[in-house]
């Protein structure tokens, strides 16, 4: 029944998702000067949909979505629960499979700025449960192609602690 559901959820939301998106492509289009969103931005929103779905079709409870932390740089693809894990997520896009693979693009730079980003979102837990949660790192690649869309999890795709490496 669950899974019907998300099926139907998935269907609706990504109908919404277009015919926002038309609106708001014929809106600026009568706008001089204005710019709709550039398109790598609103296909990384297309690849963050669907690795939302695809988790939460894999029993995740997802809590937020582009979370950002006032002072740092970037922001938190996804956060969720899997069981009593708490899980980052960062999700990478592709159009196509000819380039490097998208979960490449999560470098040594990049994770330590989930870390830190994770470690902000944390602070929001009380103080005496913050150590307590267990964190993992996750990366989803979306490649949405002409065929569909293809999915590739990485479950524990780098440590919370640099010094694991």
């Amino acid at each position: 029944m669950q899974r019907r559901f998300l099926a139907v959820e998935r269907r609706l939301y990504f109908a919404v998702s277009d015919l926002v998106q038309k609106r708001s492509r014929a809106k600026t289009g009568q706008h001089v000067g204005s710019r709709s969103k550039p398109e790598h931005l609103i296909t990384g929103e297309r690849g963050e949909d669907a690795a939302y779905f695809y988790l939460r079709e894999r029993g995740y409870t997802i809590v937020a979505r582009r979370w950002r932390a006032g002072t740092l740089r970037g922001d938190l693809d996804l956060v969720g629960w899997d069981g009593d894990t708490l899980i980052i997520i960062e999700v990478k896009t592709r159009t196509a499979r000819d380039f490097a693979a998208a979960e490449a693009e999560v470098d040594r730079d990049k994770q330590r700025m989930l870390r830190r980003m994770a470690t902000a979102y944390i602070r929001q837990f009380p103080e005496r449960h913050r150590e307590r949660v267990p964190v993992r790192f996750d990366v989803v690649s979306i490649y949405l192609l002409e065929t569909g869309t293809e999915v590739e999890h990485f479950r524990s795709a780098f440590f919370r602690n640099e010094a694991h490496w």
